[in-house]
């Protein structure tokens, strides 16, 4: 049953992407298919990575309510691009190479990742109150930091702050693709072959311990995966605090399977299939460019209340 579901949400997936593609294709066919391609690797590659890496930490943090983005990720994106900004000016921060600072924003969001996951299940990962207390706290800290330091810009920074503060497929540099490609390939080989412990540690950390778990050393290896597939994806195109929520939700929704190898290829399949979809729907039916992520954000943030919600009165 689990592998007709994935196969059926993989067919849905190769039909999207069909669609993205060839929907109104005119001449000059190539240019077009090139570009179209170029957008759609984006979407597959942080989709995917996002659904997946949500996956894995809900199971680690043993809620499944929870999102990598909720510790801050946005938060600290943000405050790096203003700073960057603030530094250099518009000019300077336009004309940065982007292979460079794709490679240092990843190293800078995946080493803060790591500290901060440290830090935070330094007592185990059932303190769900703390990590989330903590993840707000410091997401408010960067924010009015970041607030801050855009007023000391003038308006024509603060319009580069903007516009790169907001996730978009549309300015993705093809050239930073293969690299992406390859980092998020190994974090989702990663994140699979860690599936058959992720099941046990899905029991609770004492029972998986009962049963010889190295529970400490999975957590830390999971939260490695997690950073590493957040990292790029946000260094790749910006945040997208709520779209794993969604992904990872739709996956056990749909697949209704405790084993983590289909989850994580559910959630990875799902998160994909929401960013083509979305982009499909927003470029070819509604000509719009830049709104996919604000949508995203929005249902990502009402499904949270809702799944909240709904455990207060259970």
């Amino acid at each position: 049953m689990a592998r007709r579901r994935l196969a059926v949400l993989a067919a849905a997936l190769l039909a999207l992407c069909a669609v993205f593609l060839l929907w109104n294709l005119r001449t000059p066919m190539g240019f077009i298919l090139q570009l179209r391609a170029e957008k759609l690797a984006a979407l597959v590659l942080v989709g995917a990575a996002t659904g997946a890496a949500t996956v894995v930490f809900q199971t680690i943090a043993t809620n499944r309510l929870l999102t990598p983005g909720i510790v801050g990720f946005d938060a600290l994106f943000i405050f790096t691009q203003t700073l960057l900004v603030l530094t250099l000016g518009g000019a300077g921060y336009v004309a940065l190479d982007s292979m460079a600072k794709f490679l240092v924003e990843t190293a800078l969001l995946a080493g803060a990742a790591m500290a901060l996951f440290g830090v935070l299940f330094r007592k185990g990962a059932e303190d769900i109150i703390r990590m989330i207390l903590t993840g707000v706290i410091l997401g408010v800290l960067l924010r009015g930091l970041a607030g801050f330091t855009q007023r000391l810009l003038d308006p024509s920074e603060f319009a580069v702050v903007q516009q790169a503060s907001i996730a978009s497929f549309n300015t993705v540099d093809p050239g930073l693709l293969g690299i992406a490609a390859l980092a998020l390939g190994a974090g989702l080989a990663g994140a699979l072959a860690l599936a058959p412990r992720l099941d046990v540690a899905a029991l609770g950390r004492v029972q998986a311990r009962v049963l010889g778990l190295d529970h400490d050393r999975l957590v830390l290896l999971s939260l490695g995966v997690v950073a590493l597939l957040v990292a790029v994806s946000t260094a790749l195109v910006g945040p997208i605090t709520f779209l794993g929520l969604l992904a990872a939700s739709f996956a056990h929704a749909l697949l209704r399977n405790h084993r983590h190898i289909v989850l994580i290829l559910g959630g990875a399949m799902m998160g994909a299939a929401i960013l083509v979809a979305g982009q499909t729907v927003f470029e070819r039916l509604m000509g719009l460019q830049s709104a996919l992520a604000i949508i995203v954000e929005f249902a990502g943030g009402v499904l949270f209340l809702a799944l909240v919600l709904k455990g207060r009165k259970s």
